[in-house]
């Protein structure tokens, strides 16, 4: 995203057009972003590591909305020159199936492209099937398995994408 300008997205699903903006987190949405990270996700977060997200990488972290709403976002960290990690992507459940969380990784991988970055990991719980079949279906690869790495002790498998072949 150039120049942190928002990318405006129309979204035709089942013929009711969605207009949706893809723009960088600003730290004004951090409490909106954790409500939804906790209607969404099952691990319980420290709010301030959003922050930390954000002033880590603040490229990396992109949120999606309509009528000034936050229905959706992505976050990550560039870990090494060439190897960036998706941390969390969660779209508001009355959103979902309406190619949001789509939308987010695409911005996600350009801009990871742009500085050069060669892989994109993350981690997904094994039992998040829903979330397993999104990444594979984007061209992520199970690449690892992390016994009882998330809060309440389930397994997660570790996932990559390279966009310079396999290894």
């Amino acid at each position: 995203m150039r120049k942190n300008r928002p990318i405006k997205l129309k979204i035709d699903t089942y013929n009711t057009n969605i207009v949706i903006e893809v723009r960088r987190f600003k730290p004004i949405d951090t409490f909106r972003v954790i409500k939804l990270a906790s209607i969404t996700l099952t691990e319980q977060y420290n709010p301030s590591i959003f922050t930390y997200f954000y002033e880590t990488y603040p490229q990396g972290f992109l949120v999606a909305e309509q009528n000034h709403k936050i229905i959706g976002f992505i976050t990550g960290v560039k870990i090494s020159m060439s190897i960036a990690k998706i941390l969390m992507l969660s779209v508001d459940p009355a959103f979902q199936k309406k190619k949001i969380g789509r939308k987010l990784l695409d911005e996600f991988l350009k801009i990871s492209i742009q500085e050069n970055v060669e892989k994109i990991e993350l981690e997904v719980r094994t039992d998040n099937t829903k979330a397993i079949k999104f990444y594979e279906k984007n061209g992520f690869k199970k690449v690892g398995k992390i016994k009882e790495f998330y809060q309440d002790r389930k397994n997660a498998y570790t996932m990559r994408l390279n966009f310079k072949g396999d290894p």
